[in-house]
Parts: structure tokens; C-alpha cells; sequence
């Protein structure tokens, strides 16, 4: 009996700290509990509370009383990353019975880090191996005559391929479909072509022809223009051809075939900015109402270009004239849905040093952060003289293409093609690994490849 008074005596002292809705002993020392000022009281902690609690719970245990049950004042789940020890007990564990421990609401809610997350096509990709995402950034170059050349790359997962040739087999839609077979999940497959119109066309003995953008600069009209690319661009989709990369909106004007020292002229619609932006968006838009999708080049202008980047190193006009005469094509073709847009290989005074397709500063900071592109970026072709005079092999130039912000690498026709091919998935992947690209860039490219082709994996 002494021992359970002296218990009942130090419970007193405890339970002054509780809420009076929690006590289940009064305190002997009644004037001592009147001489606790209103103040003292606002001033306790919620936790001095709950360490009272439990040590309320833990003598009324020893006399064999059951504890009562309390929830403590604003008690919510913590929002820092790192939980402290007993957030994370209370989400794992069980109180055992004969210490009960105050129910709290952050035990009683869902823990939200549990949920699983909405299904994305990142979400999917984020499970893919790197060699599988390294081959989707990459489009492979093939004879439009034997597209079949290709089937070993495209089974093994390449985003696309690029049709090059002067005249096309007339059953080249069957030899697409059976090469498009090959793909992994049957995915799709980017097939593209640079159909531009005059000297720059691959299959018009099989669309038809569409005349150099110059001529249609000076001659027709924006609906002229759209009605008569809609014509070639139905029969391209017929073809199983889906992608052009075209229009040309480099503002130039210089009646000249293009050439080494021009890789412009008559491939430009005019030397008016005002005329390029109108035409070039006509162009854009008989594409697209025909399902092909169109390609705007080469950002970020290549009109008054030094000399023709296939070829060898070449710059653009100054930064300065560019941010007036040659972007706003690109700007107002961006902001009426352009679905991709290719760089060039020309460095551009004022801006960078690297080629536009090798160069963060063209594509991340200006393409993607000041003019708010969102769809695919294509690099021209890495096997460009332009290219390697910067030392860059084509694996090497890949790597950085993505780094920069790139998300499909294109090369040329090369004598050995399957071995081009492996070689840069395999540059690409073991820039992943030693940490020269994050994993998060080449996810983002992967995934940019299949939104211009409207894949969605979470439903495929």
C-alpha cells in the first residue's frame, strides 16, 4: 500500500501537466495545482505534454490501471525528407500492449511516399536499359531503293531512319511496312526524307515535284503553297513516308543554286524575314494536314552562311543580326505548333563556339529556354565536315549533341553503316555509365522521340 501511494503522490505531480480532459487521478496537492499561473500553462509544449502522457501510461502500468488515450495537440505528419526516429517507428511498428503510446494522426493517414505515380512515357522509359534508349535517339541512314538494309538496326530499337536516293522503288510503301515490323513493341518508326522542293528531292518520280521554295516565294501564294505540299505530303504518307525534313525558313534571297559557298539560294523562300515566316508556315501546315510531319531548318538561320557546313567549318550572320532576321521565322512557326526543328552545324558569332548541333547555349538556352521549344530537335548530319574539323568523331559528336540538348543524332550514308550505328549507341551508353550524360538527358530525348510520334507506352 506505501508503494502505491507513493506512485499515486508522483502521478499527482505528472498529471498537472495534462489537458483536464486526459486526467484520471486528481492531484493530491490541491493548492499547489492553483498556484500554476494561466501563463505557465500557454507556455508548455505539445511534446512536454506527450512525454507526460507516456509516463502517465508507464506508472499507471505498473499498478496494473490501463493508460488512457490521448491525441495530442497539432500533431500532423512532418514534411521534411528525413523522418525523425519516431515518425519512422510509428509508420512501421506496432506498440507493444503493455506500453500503449498516444495514436497520432501521421499513424493513422496513408504514408503519400508509398503511392504510385501516375503512368508517363518517362515513367516507362525510366525502366529501359541505356542501349535500348541510345538507339531511339538514333536515325539511321538507308538506300531508299533497299530500306531493308536497315532491319538489323531498326530491331534493335532505332528511332528512325533516313531515306536517301534520287528515285524511289514504286513498292516502297510495302518495303516501309515490312521494315516498321521490326520494331521493338511495334512502337513505330520515324521515316524521313528531305523533300524540299527544286534540286532537293529524293522521291518526286513517286509524289510528285514541288518547285524550288523560291520560285514558290515569288509566285504563289501561302494557300498555293499549303495546297500543293498537302498534295506530295498525302503521297508520301501513302509511302509510309512520315517525316520531311522541311521546310528550309533561313532567310537568304540570293538567286543561286545551292552550293559549297551557299547552302542556301533557291532553297530559301526569300531574303524578306516577313515572307519566309508566311511561306514557311504554309509549307508546315500542307505537311501536317497530310499526317507527315515536318522538320523546320536549320535554327537558328543559315541565310548569309560563310560557306556550306558539309563541306567544311562554317559560320552564321552575327548573333545580333540573326535575333532579328533569322529567328523570327523559327519564333512564329513555334508558336503555330511546330512538332521538330533541325540544327545546324554552322557556329554563330556572338552566341557559341561549337556547331549549333553540338552547342547548350543554341539548343537548351535559346531554342528550348527562350523561345519555349518543346517538340523533337534533330541535329543536321554529324558526319559533316564542319563536325569533324572540331575534333569530334561521330560517336563523340553524338554524345554531345544530346548533352546539349539535342534528342535524335543524324549522320550520312558512310561505307559501314551497321558498324556507325553501334558504335555511337555504344559512345552513348558509356557516356551514361561514367557520368559524362545523365541518364535524365537521354530519357528526355527517348521520350521526345516517341511524343513527335505520338506513342504513348502507358497505353501500348
Amino acid at each position: 500500500m506505501t508503494k502505491f501511494r507513493s506512485i499515486l503522490v508522483g502521478l499527482g505531480v505528472i498529471t498537472q501537466l495534462l489537458p483536464a480532459t486526459t486526467r484520471s487521478v486528481r492531484a493530491p496537492d490541491e493548492a499547489r495545482r492553483r498556484r500554476v499561473t494561466t501563463g505557465a500553462r500557454h507556455t508548455r509544449r505539445a511534446g512536454l505534454r506527450v512525454g507526460a502522457a507516456a509516463s502517465a501510461a508507464v506508472l499507471l502500468a505498473a499498478c496494473g490501471s490501463a493508460a488512457p488515450k490521448t491525441t495530442p495537440r497539432g500533431d500532423t505528419p512532418r514534411s521534411s525528407s528525413t523522418p525523425t526516429a519516431s515518425s519512422s517507428v510509428s509508420r512501421t511498428t506496432t506498440a507493444p500492449a503493455a506500453t500503449t503510446t498516444p495514436t497520432t494522426r501521421a499513424a493513422q493517414a496513408p504514408d503519400s511516399t508509398l503511392a504510385t505515380p501516375a503512368c508517363t512515357n518517362l515513367t516507362k522509359l525510366a525502366a529501359w536499359s541505356n542501349r535500348r534508349l541510345a538507339m531511339l535517339t538514333i536515325a539511321v541512314p538507308v538506300a531508299e531503293t533497299a530500306p531493308g538494309n536497315a532491319t538489323a538496326e531498326v530491331s534493335a530499337g532505332a528511332g528512325g531512319v533516313l531515306l536517301f536516293g534520287s528515285a524511289a522503288p514504286s513498292n516502297l510503301g510495302s518495303q516501309l511496312t515490312a521494315l516498321k515490323s521490326h520494331v521493338p513493341g511495334r512502337l513505330g518508326l520515324l521515316v524521313m526524307t528531305d523533300e524540299e522542293g527544286g534540286g532537293i528531292q529524293h522521291m518526286a518520280n513517286l509524289v510528285g515535284s514541288l518547285p524550288w521554295p523560291a520560285w514558290m516565294g515569288r509566285h504563289w501564294t501561302p494557300t498555293q503553297i499549303q495546297q500543293a505540299v498537302a498534295r506530295v505530303g498525302s503521297k508520301m504518307a501513302a509511302a509510309q513516308v512520315n517525316m520531311d525534313l522541311a521546310p528550309v525558313v533561313d532567310v537568304d534571297g540570293k538567286n543561286v543554286a545551292p552550293s559549297r559557298t551557299n547552302p542556301d539560294g533557291w532553297r530559301s523562300f526569300s531574303g524578306s524575314t516577313a515572307v519566309v515566316t508566311r511561306d514557311g508556315i504554309a509549307y508546315m501546315n500542307g505537311l501536317s494536314s497530310a499526317h507527315v510531319i515536318p522538320v523546320l531548318k536549320h535554327f537558328p538561320g543559315l541565310g548569309g552562311s560563310s560557306y556550306n557546313s558539309d563541306y567544311g567549318p562554317a559560320h552564321t550572320l552575327p548573333w545580333s543580326t540573326l535575333v532579328t532576321v533569322g529567328i523570327p521565322p523559327f519564333t512564329a512557326a513555334i508558336q503555330a505548333g511546330a512538332p521538330a526543328i533541325m540544327v545546324s552545324n554552322d557556329t554563330v558569332p556572338g552566341l557559341a563556339t561549337n556547331p549549333g548541333s553540338l552547342s547548350p547555349t543554341t539548343i537548351t538556352y535559346e531554342l528550348r529556354g527562350k523561345l519555349h521549344f518543346h517538340g523533337l530537335v534533330l541535329t543536321d548530319s554529324l558526319t559533316a565536315k564542319a563536325i569533324s574539323a572540331t575534333g569530334f568523331t561521330v560517336p563523340q559528336a553524338a554524345v554531345q549533341a544530346l548533352r546539349a540538348g539535342a534528342d535524335m543524332v543524324m549522320f550520312g550514308l558512310v561505307r559501314n553503316v551497321s558498324a556507325e550505328t553501334t558504335a555511337i549507341a555504344s559512345a552513348i551508353t558509356s557516356a551514361v555509365a561514367n557520368g559524362h550524360l545523365p541518364r535524365s538527358r537521354l530519357i528526355n530525348a527517348a521520350a521526345a522521340v516517341l511524343a513527335v510520334r505520338h506513342v504513348n507506352l502507358c497505353r501500348s
